[in-house]
């Protein structure tokens, strides 16, 4: 281990895109780790040597973490010298925190920690989550929280796609219900983390965690908003954003059809639902970014108004961001929610995703008697659309593309029409008319 610590005992609750990495590394490093999870095949896989996320080299260092014996999986927590939260946090449909998963998981571990131990919550929670609701249930245990048992927040930090390398990478930061405890969390992260670790209090942590994201999402809120303009005015919302970004001190993001995924989705509504008579702008830049699946879905609705009886609209890409297989609070899925509703006919290619509604794995035949094709996510397998093959099944000729990822004279060339989220058709036009001069 890099920093000469003994091999501890740790239980992981929670086994998913942050718990099972997690383990894994934990457990790669020397540890002993018993990962605890409510799903069976979840547990199955696992002592198997095997995984059922993608996540690049997760599976090759899974597989080595459980033949050398150091990682197992189990559906009850188990006594152990760390304990480590890892469950979901998702949002309630009137944008309420759920910690019920977060509740449950400290309560399960409380007849099984002993004096001496470490708890850590990894979650993202509300702010005080650590300190108003773990560390009350940890004291029915009868240990002293700070002085017999040791408590604190690690939020993760890590990109889907990269995990391990920025598990390891990342700077961490640490909030502990006292310095003791994150002195210990500290020792225990180091195991194997190689960024700076920063430690402060469990508030200060919680709150961090939120707003590194609170960041990213009201600045793709800004691009988003930018993009409807645009399309309004008559100027192409992409060149706007690229000749903005020459500037030193400007750096704006790049609109879509919404944000997705189980941060930027969800972490700005914690402090909505805390101070909502301050957070206005966080507010309204989940508003507007919630908003883009509907604005998409108006915009195909105008696109094909003049087509009699049922339409067809194909979706390319359904997850949440490129070249992963993860679904969490996806907006496409939402846009295919509104086009369910419409009543139209929908098929779907994504080559991350194997079980879904309406998902055939060959493009040509999800293009087949479709209207409309709507680029949805920009995974690398769609940069060469087979567009020959989709010209001759497609009833429509019209790709609309959602991320500004596909080659337009490609697409113009082989006689479609290519809609671009953000520009206009005012802005095309007085495009095409300066190249020809």
């Amino acid at each position: 281990m890099r920093n000469n610590m003994k091999k501890q005992k740790i239980c992981v609750i929670g086994l998913g895109y942050i718990g099972l990495p997690t383990s894994a590394m934990f457990a790669s490093h020397g540890h002993e780790v018993i990962g605890v999870d409510v799903n069976k095949n979840v547990i199955d896989a696992l002592n198997k040597g095997e995984i059922i996320i993608q996540e690049p080299y997760l599976d090759i260092l899974v597989q080595a973490a459980v033949t050398s014996g150091n990682l197992r999986a189990q559906a009850t927590p188990c006594e152990a010298d760390a304990f480590i939260i890892c469950v979901p946090t998702p949002i309630s449909e009137d944008k309420k925190a759920d910690i019920s998963y977060v509740e449950a998981a400290t309560k399960s571990i409380v007849p099984y920690i002993r004096k001496g131990n470490l708890v850590i919550l990894e979650s993202t929670s509300p702010v005080g989550t650590t300190e108003k609701l773990i560390k009350p249930i940890l004291e029915q245990s009868g240990l002293k929280v700070g002085e017999e048992l040791f408590l604190g927040y690690s939020p993760e930090r890590v990109l889907p796609g990269q995990i391990l390398m920025e598990l390891v990478n990342n700077n961490r930061i640490i909030g502990g219900i006292n310095r003791e405890s994150a002195e210990k969390i500290r020792d225990l992260y180091s195991t194997f983390v190689r960024g700076e670790m920063y430690l402060t209090t469990t508030k200060t942590a919680e709150m961090c965690k939120i707003v590194e994201n609170i960041f990213r999402d009201v600045n793709i809120a800004l691009a988003n908003e930018l993009a409807m303009i645009c399309e309004k005015v008559g100027i192409n919302v992409w060149e706007v954003i690229k000749l903005c970004n020459k500037h030193p001190r400007v750096n704006i993001h790049q609109p879509g059809p919404g944000v997705g995924g189980h941060c930027l989705a969800v972490d700005p509504w914690f402090i909505v639902e805390k101070v909502p008579e301050i957070a206005k702008i966080i507010k309204l830049s989940r508003e507007t970014n919630d908003s883009m699946p509907n604005y998409i879905f108006n915009k195909i609705e105008s696109l094909l108004r003049n087509i009699k009886g049922k339409k067809k609209v194909t979706i390319l890409g359904i997850t949440y961001k490129p070249n992963i297989d993860d679904l969490r609070e996806s907006p496409i899925i939402k846009l295919i929610e509104l086009l369910e509703k419409a009543k139209y006919d929908i098929s779907i290619v994504d080559p991350y995703v194997k079980e879904f509604r309406y998902l055939e794995k060959d493009i040509r035949k999800a293009c087949s008697g479709s209207d409309l094709v709507v680029l949805g996510v920009n995974h690398n397998q769609f940069k060469m659309l087979p567009l020959e093959d989709m010209k001759k099944e497609m009833r429509g000729k019209i790709i609309f593309d959602t991320r500004n990822y596909l080659n337009e004279k490609d697409i113009v060339d082989k006689g479609f029409e290519y809609v671009l989220l953000g520009r206009s058709y005012e802005e095309l036009i007085a495009s095409n008319e300066t190249a020809e001069k």
